[in-house]
Parts: C-alpha cells; sequence; structure tokens
C-alpha cells in the first residue's frame, strides 16, 4: 500500500548499502534488498534507480552520494550500515561532507521511535539532510532496524519530495489536509478533492492543529481513492516451491512444554525418553503351560504349584518336578523352560478335578524354550523414544509401558481462523440478496481439528480496514498463526495486504505464486511483543483456500510442532482420463481408488475445478500436480503417471 496517493510522478530512489564486509563478499546483505523491497511496496510511486554497496570509507561514501545527487538526481538516497560507534562506522561523517541542508526532524522522528523499540538506539548516529533536491538518510544496517527506520520516516517523505521539486499543487493539497482544510474551490471535473482523502474530524476555527492525513484512531489505510488503487500487483509472481520454502523458512520451531502422556497424541516430542526398568522385568512365560528343567528331559512330571500372570514370583522347582504356568507369568526360581500345554498329557490329578497332581512331558524341551528373559523387551537405560518423534497410539503404549506419564513435546501453535468479506454471514442465517454463507471458516478449522491442531474461531471481519486491523490486533495476542480468506486479490475491498504492511508493520513476503488455483495467495511475518506470528492470506473462492491451506498452512504448523517433515505426503497415480493443461501448474482435486492387481492407484477427476465450485472437492482425498500446458503438451493422457498430494484419509 502507498504511503501517500498525492503524486504520479515517479520517486527516484538509491540504496547505499555501507559494509565492508558486504563489499568484500564475506556477508550478505540482507538490509539493501530489504529496503528495495519496502520502496516499491509502501512508497507511491517508489522505483529503486540505484543500488551499491561500498566499504566503510569515507571518499568512497562521499563519491557515491554525490553521483547519486548531482549527476543522477535521485529524489531519496537511503544509507545502511555505519551510523554506530565502531572504529569504520563513518556514514555520518561522509553525510555531512556532503549535505548543503540539514534534515532533524527526520533524525529526531527516527531516533524517538527507535528508542520505544530499544535502549540501544540511543547509540545510533544518523545524519538526515538535502544536497539539491535530494533527500538523504542514515539508516542502521541491520535489517530489522533499517525496516523500522524507514517506516518511522515513510509518511512525511512523499510530501518532502513534492516541496523539493516545487509542485505546488500537490504541496498545497497535503498543506490542506494537515490543517484540517475543505476548499474545493478550482478543483477539475474527476480530480480528487480533499473530501475524498479520509482524515480526522476538523478542529474547531479556534484551534490549529497540524495533522497527518495519515493519522488514524484505528487504521492508516485510505480506502477513499478507489480510482488510485493499483492496476497492477506490486509482488512478483514465484513458484510453489519457492513459497513453501519461504514458508517453512519462517515457520520456527516452538518452545517445549510438559503434558501429560494422556494429551499427547499427535505431538512431537522435545527430548528423548528412556526406560527407568527393564522389560519385562522378570523371567516370563511366553505360553501356557509348565515351567521345567530342562536337563529332565521328557517323562513325568509332578506338579508342586501354579503361576499365574501377576503373581510375585516365587517358589523354586526341583528335579522331576514342575509348576503350572500362564503365558506372562514370572518363570519360578530353578526352572529353565516352558513346555507349552499342548506337548503334555495329564497323568493325574485330585478326584474333583480341580488338581493336577502329575503330568507328562511328550518333547524333551531345551534351555530357555518359551521364555523372555529379563530386558528381552526393553533394556533398562534403553531410548525407547526420540526427539522430534511424533506421538501416536503406539508411542503412547510405550510411555505408558516404561512409566513416563509426563513428556516434554514442543508446544503447539495456536491458530486463528478468521473470514473477511461484507457479503459473508452465519452459516444458520438465512439467506438475503447479496449475501452468502461462510463456509471457509468451517472448512479451515474441520482442516486443522482433523489434525489434531488447537485453533481460535475470529469469526467474520468487514471489509473495513478499521474492522480488519482490529480483529487483528486482538487475535494477536491470542494465536501465533493468523489465517483469513479473502481480501488479498485487486479488487477495491481487498485490503488485507495494506493493513499488514501499513499498520502493522508485517512484512510481506509473497502475494503472488503460479499456481492454479490460489494465485493471490499472501503471507507474511510480523513481530509482535518480542514473537514472531505467521499470516496466512488464503483466496476467497472456497477451493483455493481449501487447496492452498494443505500446500502452506498444515506444513507450516506441522513444522512448528516439530515435525521434521512437515509436508503432505505425495504418492505416484495414473490419470484415469484426459485432462487439459492450464499454463499454471495445477492442483486438480481427484479422488485416488486402488484396483485389485493394480500397483498405483487411480486419480478420478472430481469434474468441473472452477475455483469457485465447493463440490470439486467434495470426496476428494488427493490434489494431482498437473504440469503446466506448453505448445507441445496440451493435456494429460488417461493412464498417464503423475504426482498426487494426500489431503485426506485414504
Amino acid at each position: 500500500m502507498a504511503s501517500d496517493q498525492s503524486s504520479a510522478i515517479e520517486i527516484k530512489v538509491g540504496i547505499l548499502t555501507v559494509s565492508d564486509s558486504c563489499h568484500a563478499g564475506s556477508a550478505e546483505d540482507a538490509s539493501g534488498p530489504n529496503l528495495k523491497s519496502l520502496t516499491t511496496t509502501l512508497l507511491n510511486n517508489g522505483v529503486i534507480a540505484k543500488h551499491a554497496v561500498v566499504p566503510d570509507d569515507v571518499d568512497r561514501i562521499k563519491a557515491k552520494l554525490l553521483s547519486w545527487s548531482d549527476v543522477e538526481h535521485l529524489n531519496i538516497v537511503f544509507t545502511t550500515g555505519g551510523t554506530g560507534f565502531a572504529p569504520r562506522d563513518n556514514t555520518p561523517e561522509a553525510t555531512k561532507l556532503v549535505i548543503e541542508r540539514e534534515a532533524p526532524g527526520l533524525m529526531v522522528a527516527m531516533l524517538k521511535a527507535s528508542l520505544d523499540v530499544t535502549p540501544m538506539a540511543m547509540l545510533s548516529r544518523p545524519v538526515c539532510g538535502i544536497r539539491g533536491k535530494t533527500i538523504i538518510i542514515n539508516l542502521p544496517g541491520s535489517k530489522k532496524g533499517s525496516e523500522e527506520c524507514f517506516r518511522f520516516v515513510l509518511p512525511a517523505l512523499p510530501h518532502a519530495v513534492n516541496l523539493l521539486r516545487g509542485d505546488v499543487q500537490q504541496v498545497a493539497t497535503t498543506h490542506r489536509l494537515v490543517q484540517g482544510e475543505t476548499s474545493t474551490a478550482g478543483s477539475k471535473p474527476g480530480q480528487p478533492t480533499d473530501d475524498d482523502v479520509t482524515r480526522p474530524e476538523r478542529a474547531p476555527a479556534s484551534q490549529h492543529v497540524h495533522r497527518c492525513p495519515h493519522s488514524h484512531a484505528g487504521s492508516q489505510v485510505d480506502v477513499s481513492r478507489v480510482a488510485y488503487r493499483p492496476r497492477k500487483s506490486p509482488y512478483p509472481m514465484i513458484s510453489v516451491a519457492e513459497a513453501v520454502d519461504h514458508v517453512l523458512k519462517h515457520a520456527h520451531i516452538l518452545p517445549l512444554e510438559t503434558v501429560s502422556f494422556t494429551s499427547a497424541l499427535g505431538r512431537y516430542l522435545a527430548e528423548d525418553v528412556f526406560a527407568k526398568e527393564p522389560l519385562p522385568p522378570f523371567p516370563a512365560s511366553i505360553k501356557d503351560g509348565y515351567a521345567v528343567i530342562a536337563s529332565d528331559g521328557a517323562g513325568t512330571r509332578l506338579v508342586s504349584s501354579a503361576s499365574t500372570a501377576g503373581d510375585e514370583p516365587g517358589g523354586c522347582v526341583k528335579p522331576g518336578e514342575c509348576v503350572r504356568i500362564n503365558t506372562g507369568a514370572p518363570v519360578p526360581e530353578g526352572a529353565d523352560a516352558v513346555v507349552q500345554v499342548e506337548d503334555t498329557l495329564l497323568e493325574r490329578s485330585t478326584e474333583d478335578g480341580t488338581t493336577e497332581l502329575e503330568i507328562k512331558v511328550m518333547v524333551a524341551p531345551t534351555v530357555g524354550q518359551d521364555i523372555r528373559k529379563v530386558g528381552s523387551d526393553i533394556a533398562e537405560g534403553e531410548k525407547v523414544l526420540q526427539k522430534g518423534q511424533h506421538l501416536g497410539p503406539s508411542e503412547i503404549s510405550i510411555l505408558a509401558t516404561v512409566g513416563v506419564t509426563e513428556v516434554n513435546c514442543f508446544r503447539q501453535p495456536v491458530v486463528g481462523v478468521m473470514s473477511t468479506g461484507n457479503e459473508l454471514c452465519e452459516p444458520g442465517s438465512g439467506l438475503v440478496p447479496g449475501r452468502i454463507r461462510d463456509s471457509n471458516r468451517y472448512t479451515l478449522m474441520a482442516a486443522l481439528r482433523e489434525h489434531g491442531f488447537p485453533y481460535t474461531d475470529l469469526g467474520i471481519a468487514k471489509d473495513t480496514p478499521d474492522a480488519l486491523l482490529g480483529m487483528m490486533r486482538s487475535a494477536l495476542d491470542q494465536v501465533d498463526i493468523i489465517v483469513t480468506s479473502g481480501g488479498v486479490s485487486m479488487g477495491e475491498k481487498d485490503l488485507l495486504r495494506h493493513v499488514l504492511e501499513k499498520d502493522l508493520g508485517a512484512t510481506v513476503h509473497f502475494g503472488r505464486v503460479l499456481m492454479k488455483p490460489g494465485k493471490p495467495t499472501t503471507f507474511a511475518t510480523l513481530v509482535h511483543e518480542g514473537r514472531t506470528k505467521l499470516f496466512f492470506g488464503l483466496p476467497g473462492n472456497p477451493v483455493s483456500a481449501t487447496v492452498t491451506c494443505n500446500l502452506y498452512v498444515i506444513p507450516a504448523v506441522n513444522k512448528m510442532s516439530g515435525s521434521s517433515s512437515p509436508q503432505r505426503t505425495i504418492v505416484k497415480a495414473k490419470a484415469s482420463e484426459t485432462l487439459r493443461l492450464d499454463p499454471r501448474p495445477e492442483y486438480h482435486r481427484v479422488v485416488l481408488t486402488w484396483t485389485q492387481g493394480s500397483q498405483l492407484p487411480e486419480a478420478r477427476s472430481t469434474g468441473n475445478q472452477i475455483s469457485s465450485r465447493l463440490l470439486s472437492v467434495n470426496s476428494a482425498n488427493a490434489l494431482l500436480l498437473l504440469p503446466p500446458g506448453t505448445a507441445e503438451k496440451t493435456e494429460v493422457a488417461a493412464g498417464e503417471i503423475l504426482d498426487a498430494m494426500i489431503i485426506a484419509r485414504l
């Protein structure tokens, strides 16, 4: 979103990175490219005319500033780096040699706002000033610090450029706005007037209040000048692979927390788990039968007693004797084999049949036969589960077996889900003209619930900057991730990106992806009270929201929860019919079925794939990954083998 809509003339900007290490190639310049991106997305009509990296040398810095001011005639030059206390921090000194007039207001604005962020800002020595018609601004060297200071001075820059250009009309318009005047005299038909710009209420005539036209109690986004909205997206088109890389790069694993093993299903371990005791803790019988001495061989045995599961180990087997035993029962002392009941005959019992007195072993046993040794299943001190392991039913069983009732797991992110749109109403509402029921929110919450992820229902936000900002600000205190649907395309009511950047200071990592459906998918991050929050702006069409949730949201939540393999499972599948290819890679909704004797599943299309047709995801359990069409290949033939992404239980 632009910071000011007052000028249609390009603002030429230069970015000068000052760093010995970046100039030598031993460090990566992170601040320069970030400032280039901020300029083209936030500064209205801002274009990058120059970008260079120079060492921390006064003469080199000075030469570049003089060239860009006097020869290239740039409107603004941002330097980044070299403003601290280190011996080689020479940017302010070089800048003082170049500027003709100081601009202390810009410097004070940066320092004042920066001190609200960190007391270390008092160690910054920025210089801001003017040479000819060029504004020169020293920014810190870090990516974070330079971006923050860029945003602090951004609101004043278009007006400053107009002043230096001598653009009397635009200067007068801005002055009227900030002083609360509403004169429209001389306005040409179709030309925006003061009333076209959202601004605070006018002060009484007796007061003179200097206000910024973008200073609101709520959102700073101006929606009044609909005719000036961008006609082209400012975001570069990137591939799905690049988009996924961005998401996973910023989806950091969350800190650990201690949970009861009964509540740990679906979680990821944050530590190894070791057995405190051996299993079994005593020699145990594998069969129902008789504990014997193997060297007695075949023949008759006196039955001296019985051992059943749950009994304390006791008794002693002597030569010529045996003990009746059940599966899992402790093997008595003296016995070194178990003979299963099927290999014995009853020789003698009490008259009432309640007690066996003598049996005959038909097959000679061997030492250790049908006995589980101490620790044969799990040794004492053995690692039974490892850090990062997903806890399913089997793993919960292991925890119970080794007596570990509390485990440290990575915390699961809480996801806030909201829909945007004036046209939306709740599913239980009756429809009136112009309204539709909100399905996306419930689809996304169901997808999270299916994976066992915690979520918060944030409701429906109206298509106004204040409504969007209010809901997102409230959500930031409750959740780690915000997922919205709608409001990320090119319409006049698609305001989410603008609110994110202008009001919340978020960094938008991508806003267009080469895919069908889901092209306007947006991913951003912002820092709130010291914690990074993730924001996913999914398209409003129901199918697009479902597809992009599986591609981006679920993997992000998986990774933050501790998964080392966060993406959805990909299998090979055969197309059941001929499918037309789109110029973009397509995620075609299909049903995978397996037939007897076939090694691969068959992918059956769910029909019309238009992104608004919710029925195309009905029964779909996979997305067939169709390549982009070319002049040489316009379709996929029936029987062709392709990748398919699993999105539901098979």
